[in-house]
């Protein structure tokens, strides 16, 4: 059972992030952004049976919760402790679904050119992106790539934070045309 670390605030008023001081998952994101999306998901359905939330995101040692605006964040925060505490840690059945998920990614069915091209925007992400969405309880992950297309899909706080679909996405953007200036990136 995770302990939580430290509840921090992210850039989006309506999204908290809790540090765990064990993983939820080895590298597997989970994101809900409706109760209905999270039955399958104990946690997530938990927190979603509280008043307010909105969005569930979560990957190893944290989990970011974002609500309607509706709530107070001490009252609600006392609400949610309870079901991450007694959520299970991670353990070799999430390490295995990961090391699945990643191979299921290197052979999706793209030509040989469209994988090398999603490898450089990958590792760019990887780089330069990725690492500042998740300090601020979110992250990123592309969708798909269609000739000069790049679909991107914001989770945890980013998913509803206003400058992700301003600010952050025309960065990502102006970031990927380095590697391909006729490169367009879309949020979905």
């Amino acid at each position: 059972m995770p302990k939580i670390s430290e509840i921090e605030p992210t850039p989006n008023p309506n999204a908290m992030k809790f540090i765990l001081r064990e993983p939820l998952t080895w590298g597997i994101t989970r994101s809900y952004d409706n109760a209905e999306a999270a039955q399958a998901d104990e946690l997530a359905s938990t927190l979603f049976g509280i008043d307010h939330v909105t969005n569930v995101f979560y990957v190893d040692h944290w989990i970011t919760v974002t609500q309607d605006g509706g709530a107070d964040w001490q009252e609600l925060m006392r609400k949610l402790a309870a079901p991450i505490r007694d959520a299970p840690a991670a353990d070799a059945h999430s390490e295995q679904m990961a090391a699945q998920s990643t191979a299921a990614l290197s052979s999706e069915n793209l030509s040989e050119t469209d994988r090398a091209r999603l490898a450089k925007i990958n590792d760019i992400l990887d780089e330069q992106v990725r690492p500042y969405l998740q300090g601020d309880g979110g992250d990123l992950y592309v969708i798909g790539l269609e000739g000069n297309l790049l679909s991107v899909h914001y989770q945890g706080a980013c998913g509803s934070c206003p400058s992700s679909i301003s600010g952050t996405l025309a960065g990502i953007e102006n970031l990927v045309r380095q590697i391909e200036p006729d490169l367009e990136v879309i949020a979905v």
